[in-house]
């Protein structure tokens, strides 16, 4: 593979490259945020086998931990919307803020009536999972109180698998 002194591959243009750098861009702010919707669509925009997507999905993990070491949480952000904007076509953006996601209540009654369905819908196709997963523990730490003593001790031991 011969490169150029840039580091760009020979037969590769800058806007390959830079189109490039835009859908990781993408795909790893999908990543830090849990929108899992536009993840998926991202990792299938690449036609990957699903050893390509495992190895895909690690990659994205390793480079968030860099990021994170690297940037506070709002700085790490802008760098990579700021490399996602650098290619022309299409919808550049990952919706992270909070107003995107739906209603956490409908969340909670979906959970409260055991619609595994609804559940993994709402999850689905909300832009920002860190969002609506605050929320969720939020409503949960609401109701903590009321919770009896005994009863919470033996739901956490249930989560822990003793």
């Amino acid at each position: 593979m011969k490169k150029h002194e840039s580091g760009v591959r020979a037969g590769v243009s800058e806007g390959q490259v830079a189109e490039a750098k835009a859908r990781a861009a993408r795909l790893l702010l999908a990543f830090r945020h849990g929108n899992q919707l536009a993840y998926d669509t991202l990792v299938e925009e690449f036609g990957a086998d699903e050893p390509t997507t495992d190895l895909i999905s690690a990659l994205c993990w390793i480079a968030n931990e860099g990021v994170r070491k690297a940037y506070l949480p709002e700085a790490g952000d802008r760098v990579l919307r700021h490399m996602a904007r650098r290619a022309d076509p299409g919808d550049r953006s990952v919706l992270t803020e909070e107003g995107a996601g739906p209603d956490a209540g409908r969340l909670l009654e979906a959970v409260a009536a055991q619609d595994v369905t609804s559940v993994q819908e709402i999850v689905r196709r909300t832009p920002d999972t860190t969002f609506l997963l605050g929320k969720f523990v939020l409503a949960f730490a609401m109701v903590l109180p009321e919770v009896p003593e005994p009863v919470l001790r033996e739901v956490v031991e249930e989560l822990r698998g003793e």
